[in-house]
């Protein structure tokens, strides 16, 4: 999964506590304040514990999508949180292979697949895509309104 986000032109690769973060910064200048990923891949139980990462093997697969594609999955995003932060989207979030709302960023339009295989490379190739394209349209923006 991380050659086949890697592959994406212009994508900087980013590593912290064992998860990877990939963001579009196609002249690897961007200030830290702007460093937002597209999509990340959390191996552990460090942010939450829902998707119960700490069993051999498993991680999460975090993509960045727009409201559109967001909510034509999804309907609208999830607003209510239990006590420990998570969004009550119905979902089971430990689920292996299944795209859906991810269980904290859920409200900003991202989803996740827990160990992503068969059941699920066809649906998330595109997310991937989309997730770039949507990175690399917000950078060319924020570009055009500085240089003017």
């Amino acid at each position: 999964m991380t050659q086949h986000i890697k592959s994406f032109a212009g994508t900087r690769v980013m590593e912290a506590y064992g998860d990877t973060f990939f963001l579009y910064d196609p002249d690897g200048d961007l200030p830290p304040e702007r460093r937002l990923p597209f999509a990340t891949i959390v191996t552990d139980d460090n942010y939450e514990r829902v998707s119960e990462l700490s069993e051999p093997g498993a991680y999460r697969l975090n993509i960045g999508l727009t409201k559109a594609t967001y909510t034509a999955m999804f309907g609208a995003v999830p607003t209510e949180r239990d006590d420990q932060g998570v969004l009550e989207t119905g979902f089971d979030y430990a689920e292996r292979d299944r795209v859906m709302p991810h269980p904290v960023y859920a409200s900003q339009h991202w989803v996740c697949v827990v160990s992503p295989g068969e059941a699920t490379l066809d649906a998330v190739r595109p997310l991937l895509a989309e997730a770039h394209e949507f990175a690399a349209r917000k950078h060319a923006n924020h570009a055009r309104r500085t240089a003017s």
